[in-house]
């Protein structure tokens, strides 16, 4: 089964400065977070890539362009925000708006985020494998048992 990833935006692939706002295709600054590109290259020699965000104010090309700015887009198939599903993320039905769109089993996603509430919690209720990208090592307050990771290498580095 071939699988398809989904990633958070915000501190997952791309740096949130918290001295910036507005939208981040806007801002002087854009980062990539360390080893996504290296990350992005490698899954998506065998996997679909997507991001999954839940950035309310930009736009599916405003999101596009900030990860042009730092290289990442090549790597990436489509992206999905409140904008173009009409629904903002940190719900089950979000991530059912985009198996549908997808047109996927729930088990043939993965997605990988940093905000356990948001990422985490909701895409697991849809039925969606989740990873939880948690460099500061924090820990849940949950009953579920969570892929968690440090490093964005560790996706290609050991097997799901």
């Amino acid at each position: 089964m071939n699988i398809i990833y989904l990633f958070d935006w915000g501190d997952t692939l791309m740096v949130d400065l918290p001295e910036e706002n507005g939208k981040m295709c806007n801002w002087v600054d854009v980062q990539a977070v360390t080893g996504a590109k290296k990350a992005l290259e490698h899954l998506s020699k065998s996997h679909k890539i997507y991001v999954a965000t839940n950035a309310a104010d930009s736009s599916e090309m405003d999101v596009k362009s900030a990860f042009e700015r730092v290289g990442l887009s090549e790597y990436i198939s489509g992206y999905f925000c409140k904008a173009n599903l009409g629904i903002g993320k940190g719900t089950s039905e979000f991530f059912h708006r985009i198996l549908n769109i997808l047109d996927v089993e729930s088990q043939s996603v993965i997605m990988v985020g940093d905000t356990y509430d948001k990422d985490i919690v909701p895409a697991i209720k849809a039925g969606i494998q989740a990873i939880w990208f948690n460099p500061n090592n924090l820990s849940s307050q949950s009953n579920h048992t969570i892929k968690s990771i440090e490093s964005l290498s560790e996706l290609y580095t050991t097997r799901n």
